[in-house]
């Protein structure tokens, strides 16, 4: 049932107290969830519980719903990263009416009698309405997954290979053997393991697959990150949120070739779409660290269907640009390298913030130093309007170069970034 007029106006007008109690709420809402519904502790990452960034994820959420709640285009962009996320963990439509009843409850309980009759009908209103919205579009993202693939579906690790000095490719293969559909360059699976430190309690962690799409493939390739812990810390302390790396650092240490995990479709937001571009339009790939992940499946992807056309035309200028640590920290090196290479079209851009001695300038690396982009010049198409911009790093560094794209003329339409942000029902 729609919103009335008078509901619009008691949810708009209550955004203020929302944002000035939300992580109270919010905070409140899961402890009383989580304690009445402990199955549900498998869809959600105990570090973001620990930080608190799952609360704060969803203070925020509540806030933009209750300030646009007369305008849901402007949220959309939101809407349809959560909707991805959801349908990576498969969040199922009858968990809706749960975290309804948890969240409102949560609303009295911190606002007391502030919470009218009349201000908890319209937000239950807006719950309803919500929430439809994100069941039609998850069940439009199930329907896409196909009928092998509505539920966790377990695949074998067939290989591991060494890419840096701190991330590991694995090559997942589906155990039934069913060859897999194709994907969007650019997005994720959510691969998911129990913790024994948990009993057995399913953790999900988010990873962009770093190969190239197709249809018939045999398996996906995702590379993972080890987390460097802090000193004295132990596994147990990962395993309860207390320090990072928990999924990741277990893929590293405890699933060798022939272990099993298992994996939801791929989904996400974030992709390259060929039709959506123009077609002589430059595509720069900016990438910091792991970021390069998505970003050499986007390239492999361009360069693939590239080779397979027979045109006279010029093929669109690609700048692959990437930050890293040091030599041995730099993701995909080889690839990158040969991609290079083999077409005049690839530009390639290496930032090391530390340089070692036998590192080649023009080989290993072309600038040393902490990224800055004004060094990549000419690579950047900043004079091209037609320039598309993908983005992919550490959170801060990318609302940064959007920043900096942006005071040089760059449409926000033209950039895309890969947000892994907390994701919540």
């Amino acid at each position: 049932m729609a919103l009335t007029a008078e509901q619009i106006a008691i949810v708009k007008s209550t955004a203020p107290v929302v944002k000035q109690h939300g992580r109270t709420i919010t905070t409140t809402f899961y402890k009383s969830m989580l304690a009445a519904h402990p199955e549900l502790l498998n869809i959600f990452s105990v570090r973001n519980q620990h930080t608190g960034a799952q609360q704060a994820a969803l203070a925020d959420a509540v806030f933009a719903y209750a300030a646009h709640i007369d305008d849901l285009p402007a949220l959309r962009g939101a809407v349809e990263r959560i909707a991805h996320k959801h349908a990576s963990l498969f969040v199922k439509p009858e968990q809706y009416a749960i975290v309804g009843e948890h969240l409102v409850g949560a609303f009295a309980e911190v606002l007391g009698d502030a919470l009218t009759d009349d201000v908890k009908d319209a937000w239950i209103a807006a719950y309803g309405q919500l929430a439809d919205v994100f069941i039609q579009r998850e069940r439009q993202l199930y329907d896409g997954s196909g009928v092998e693939w509505q539920s966790w579906r377990k695949f074998v690790v067939g290989r591991r290979e060494t890419e840096s000095d701190d991330v590991v490719s694995l090559y997942l293969r589906p155990r039934d053997g069913v060859p897999l559909r194709s994907f969007k360059p650019g997005q994720y699976v959510s691969v998911q393991v129990p913790v024994p430190e948990l009993d057995g309690l399913l953790q999900s962690r988010q990873f962009s697959i770093s190969s190239a799409p197709g249809d018939g493939l045999a398996d996906l390739r995702v590379s993972v990150k080890r987390e460097t812990l802090p000193p004295g810390a132990t596994v147990q302390d990962m395993a309860e949120g207390r320090v990072p790396g928990l999924v990741s650092n277990m893929l590293h240490d405890k699933y060798p070739v022939g272990s099993e995990v298992e994996v939801s479709p791929p989904h996400g937001e974030f992709f390259f779409d060929a039709e959506a571009i123009k077609p002589q339009a430059p595509v720069v790939l900016l990438s910091l660290g792991v970021g390069a992940t998505p970003l050499v499946s986007i390239l492999e992807t361009m360069l693939r269907d590239q080779d397979k056309k027979e045109s006279s035309a010029p093929a669109r200028a690609i700048s692959y640009i990437h930050g890293a640590r040091h030599s041995g920290a730099v993701l995909f090196r080889d690839e990158i390298k040969e991609a290079a290479s083999k077409h005049d079209n690839v530009r390639r851009v290496i930032f090391l913030k530390s340089v070692a001695n036998g590192d080649r300038l023009g080989d290993d690396y072309d600038f040393a130093g902490r990224m800055d982009l004004a060094q990549a010049g000419e690579e950047l198409h900043l004079d091209n309007p037609d320039a598309e911009y993908f983005v992919c790093g550490s959170e801060g560094w990318m609302l940064e170069t959007r920043g900096w794209l942006e005071a040089r003329g760059v449409a926000t339409e033209r950039m895309h970034m890969e947000l892994f942000r907390t994701g919540h029902l």
